[in-house]
């Protein structure tokens, strides 16, 4: 049986489709304030929601216990309860699902033999990026149970960020599949645009930060952050050193992502003028016109997002946008490496 076929191919695109489903899901859940709906942990038993009043209000006695509701909700009834649980459970079964649509169809395609030795190296490591993915999403919810009603905006960061290279990997691994010949690498450029991989990449981070800290409700102007200030003149100092403000005030984050912003379009728009003066493919034009639009329509989004104060809908278009534009991101690396 050939070794690295269709079948294979077509495994790891539901795997980045059902990635894809989950970080809007999680966008939802994190916009709507559910995450901290279900306080505890049950690997198989947290499949199944309650089924009936007498199990809702035992879930709801336990969320009772926890300081989201008794310094935030605690004017919710059960009514309210079942909306946030409904976006936290669904986040937690799709996860679930993952690891099934990853695990069995790996074991039967590695008992027929249908994969190639560097392709079951590199399934072995998207094994443990989906593990230490689901990991990082019990490891952040623990931190909103204890003193604060809210996550720690790093371990948001280390999971959403988790959720984009997971994606970004798996996508990377089909794309070898899909484009299994080699090919002659201008390495200027490959350099070029990996350090645009690195850009995007920061500047996801700093978006779950601004997420995390509920950065997105404040300066709500654009092109300056409020006052009729410069940018600069509006990131207040909240506290010392001076460097925290810029990983930890929301002011402080909120510059930074925006800054990023305009450096991520600044590269992009950098690598499209480079290629313009390259002999290239076909797959690599695509790749670099991909990114240009839809660096233009994700910074479009960013705007639109600060100017109306995040609005569930808007936040997690803005959250696909980052989402896709890391697929072209990847599409277009893979096209200018080896």
């Amino acid at each position: 049986m050939k070794k690295d076929n269709k079948k294979v191919i077509y495994w790891l695109l539901l795997g980045c489709t059902l990635i894809f489903i989950m970080v809007i899901v999680g966008g939802i859940t994190r916009l709507t304030h559910s995450g901290l709906s279900m306080s505890n942990y049950k690997l198989i038993s947290g499949t199944i929601p309650p089924m009936n009043e007498v199990e809702w209000q035992e879930a709801f006695d336990l969320y009772k216990q926890y300081p989201e509701y008794q310094k935030l909700n605690y004017h919710f009834d059960l009514e309210d309860f079942k909306q946030i649980y409904f976006w936290e459970w669904i986040h937690r079964v799709i996860g679930r699902l993952i690891g099934l649509v990853f695990i069995i169809p790996f074991l039967y395609f590695l008992i027929t033999k249908q994969l190639s030795k560097p392709t079951i190296k590199k399934s072995i490591i998207l094994l443990f990026m989906g593990g230490f993915q689901g990991f990082l999403g019990w490891y952040m919810v623990k931190s909103g149970l204890v003193d604060r009603p809210d996550v720690s905006h790093y371990r948001l960061a280390m999971h959403l960020t988790t959720a984009f290279l997971t994606f970004a990997y798996t996508f990377w691994v089909a794309l070898d599949l899909i484009f299994p010949q080699k090919k002659e690498v201008n390495t200027k450029m490959r350099n070029f645009i990996r350090l645009g991989f690195v850009v995007l990449i920061l500047q996801i981070i700093y978006g779950a930060f601004v997420a995390g800290l509920d950065a997105g409700f404040i300066h709500n102007h654009w092109p300056l952050m409020s006052d009729g200030k410069f940018m600069h003149e509006t990131v207040y100092i909240e506290q010392d050193p001076l460097y925290l403000n810029f990983i930890e005030g929301k002011s402080g984050v909120q510059f930074v992502h925006r800054t990023l912003a305009y450096v991520v379009v600044a590269l992009i728009i950098a690598i499209w003028y480079r290629m313009r003066r390259l002999i290239i493919t076909k797959y690599q034009l695509i790749g670099v016109n991909t990114l240009l639009v839809g660096v233009g329509i994700q910074f479009l989004l960013g705007v639109l997002t600060i100017i109306y104060a995040v609005p569930v809908w808007l936040g997690v278009v803005h959250q696909v946008g980052a989402f896709l534009l890391l697929s072209a991101m990847v599409f277009t690396l893979h096209r200018f490496s080896k």
